[in-house]
């Protein structure tokens, strides 16, 4: 592992291997937002019904349910590095083939639904196996800076980058978004492949083990992690009402609003911004705080933008909610994810995460219809209400542990998460 003193806080040395895997990253969020921006756009080109749209964002996230444990099991088995650049090579060539077919004019909901189930499959373990390995590469006490960074790096590609590019490559083709973003799942894959990193160690399964026993032993740590366990329970309720704002803001945009594909880019583009903006004051946040009073403040402020969202029919306050809205969402994302890496053994940690990222987003395919549904029966600005109303029971979830707070660094001994208090 690598890492450097940076006055009171650890930071990642970018040599030793993160380096390499922010690059990756990076260039993978590249051309994911091109395909995440491309495709709501093809799909109201293929058909205007709000609920058939938003099956394509719910069939995104379902495997997470189907096969989201199953992901971390095999990501605490395997050589998380080739699993990794297996997976990318995989989804390449897959999304390669898809924009074959939109260049011949065979696009059509149904396929856009098979592709998005089918990349979310394989993400199930391209993402385990990523929590995994990061924290092979970062010492425990710079995964805060780590996921900070790789996080922010992943924003600016993606959204101040990819996601206003979409309407230009469009004019050059509808398959062309999706063409560029099978090459930089090819160039990750190769980046990730080319890390030498030592195999990971593992203690011997006992015998008799089984998938279905490993799976197990991650959902009981994440039950008996108290701080772990709440924040799953409100990132649950948040995701419900995500999946019904992430399915619905193309309608938001170009049928409320009236604002078209170049405002569906710059919604894309404010989230951005301010997600940027919350990567960098996350640490100073979180030290004046504490990890927990910080996400509740994210929760209630992202609360309010939503209200602001849903019923004030403007671009340009639209376009500030969002950026408030990403500000406090990247908060949320950096501190979820660097306690589940901090509060977890090296060797389940496959498996815990995929525990936590199974059951928080087992409601967004719910959402995604619920948001559909919503908007095509009360009217297009509901799903943001909706969205608000989750976010209200996400951070009653989370008051009880106001009272003591998390440390940012967890002991690294098993005892941690059993005994920890939140």
């Amino acid at each position: 592992m690598t890492g450097v003193e940076a006055g009171q806080v650890r930071a990642p040395a970018w040599r030793g291997g993160f380096g390499r895997l922010w690059g990756a990253a990076v260039l993978s969020s590249f051309g994911d937002a091109l395909r995440a921006a491309a495709l709501p756009l093809l799909a109201v080109s293929l058909t205007d019904d709000p609920l058939l749209i938003a099956s394509v964002t719910a069939c995104g996230y379902l495997p997470w349910i189907v096969f989201g444990l199953l992901g971390g099991a095999v990501a605490d088995r395997v050589d998380q590095r080739r699993a990794m650049g297996a997976v990318d090579a995989v989804r390449g060539i897959l999304v390669a083939g898809f924009a074959v077919a939109v260049a011949l004019g065979h696009a059509s909901i149904t396929l856009l639904i098979v592709l998005a189930f089918t990349l979310t499959t394989l993400q199930t373990l391209f993402d385990n196996a990523s929590t995994a390995l990061l924290a092979a590469l970062v010492d425990r006490e710079a995964l805060g800076s780590a996921n900070a960074r790789l996080m922010t790096g992943q924003r600016i590609a993606g959204g101040l980058v990819g996601a206003p590019a979409v309407p230009l490559l469009i004019v050059a083709g509808a398959a062309v978004p999706f063409a560029v973003d099978a090459a930089t799942f090819l160039v990750a894959a190769a980046l990730v492949t080319s890390l030498r990193t030592a195999a990971p160690e593992r203690e011997p399964r006992a015998a008799g083990s089984t998938l279905r026993r490993e799976i197990a032993e991650g959902l009981r740590h994440l039950r008996r992690d108290r701080p772990l366990r709440g924040l799953c329970a409100a990132t649950a309720l948040c995701n419900i009402g995500m999946g019904a704002q992430i399915a619905t803001l193309v309608v938001l945009v170009t049928g409320w609003l009236h604002a078209g594909p170049a405002g569906y880019a710059a919604a894309g583009t404010a989230v951005t911004l301010g997600s940027l903006a919350g990567g960098l004051v996350n640490g100073r946040l979180v030290h004046r705080l504490g990890t927990i009073r910080a996400l509740l403040l994210a929760g209630t402020v992202q609360t309010a933008a939503l209200v602001v969202m849903g019923t004030v029919r403007s671009l340009a306050v639209l376009v500030s909610a969002l950026a408030v809205f990403g500000v406090m969402g990247m908060v949320w994302n950096i501190n979820t994810t660097t306690l589940m890496q901090q509060r977890s053994p090296a060797d389940l940690l496959g498996r815990v995460s995929s525990a936590f990222r199974t059951l928080s987003y087992a409601g967004v395919p719910l959402g995604a219809l619920l948001g559909g549904a919503v908007a095509g029966t009360f009217g297009l600005n509901t799903p943001p209400l909706l969205t608000a109303a989750f976010f209200v029971l996400a951070v009653a979830a989370l008051i009880p542990a106001r009272r003591s707070d998390v440390p940012l660094v967890a002991p690294q001994d098993d005892s941690t998460s059993a005994h920890a208090t939140s």
